[in-house]
């Protein structure tokens, strides 16, 4: 699939731009392969693109001296992030790694802010997607010292099917245990536990290296 074609049917922000918008995206947006764990972007270092998975998955993170890691969010292929570093004009507060071997797209800076000076769609899509993140976050802050592992494992395959944030998404992830694990913040064994326990509930369906979602509501109000 070429980038065109992937960008027209992976998001949502590229099919409202208008035609020389979306050929100017096409001209500058460059793309990386990265293998499983290596550092895609480094905290503390400026921001000077805004950031798309175009195949894989990768984790956002933070990290202090003792090397205790806190994971913030997950980014499967369709999602795009790092928009808030860009807007604020600050250097990166995470570092970004890729979990599985991934491709990532990068949009400058400059194009970022001149798709921000002419297309009210985009702009508009980005007053969605950081709304969304917003809620994301604080319902993870909730997660995180409320809720069981098995609630935090509903919240995390909701993240990542969110249609707004990861436009085209399906939902059959390809994603194993240890990676929901990472994402969830809790060790596989016990991701393993609370995925058989959504599936007895019958929303999910554990497949090898997959899990289907069957119920986008149960999962929502699991927990609550």
């Amino acid at each position: 699939m070429s980038l065109q074609e992937s960008l027209q049917h992976a998001t949502a922000w590229f099919p409202v731009l208008a035609p020389d918008e979306r050929e100017r995206v096409l001209k500058d947006i460059s793309s990386t392969d990265y293998p499983a764990g290596a550092l895609i972007e480094r905290k503390g270092e400026p921001a000077t693109a805004w950031l798309g998975v175009r195949s894989g998955l990768v984790k956002v993170s933070v990290g202090n001296s003792d090397g205790k890691l806190a994971s913030l969010m997950g980014v499967p292929a369709g999602g795009w992030f790092g928009e808030g570093s860009l807007l604020k004009r600050e250097k990166r507060k995470y570092d970004v790694v890729a979990l599985r071997a991934c491709t990532i797209l990068r949009m400058p800076e400059a194009t970022f802010n001149w798709l921000l000076d002419r297309s009210i769609p985009f702009n508009r899509y980005l007053l969605h997607q950081l709304n969304e993140r917003v809620g994301q976050f604080v319902g993870k802050a909730e997660s995180d010292r409320l809720l069981d592992p098995e609630a935090r494992v509903a919240r995390c395959l909701l993240e990542l099917i969110n249609p707004l944030m990861n436009t085209g998404q399906a939902l059959r992830l390809d994603i194993t245990q240890e990676e929901i694990g990472y994402l969830a913040r809790i060790s596989r064994q016990r991701a393993n536990q609370a995925l058989r326990a959504l599936e007895a509930a019958r929303l999910v369906s554990v497949e090898y290296g997959a899990v289907r979602v069957l119920e986008i509501e149960g999962l929502a109000n699991y927990g609550q």
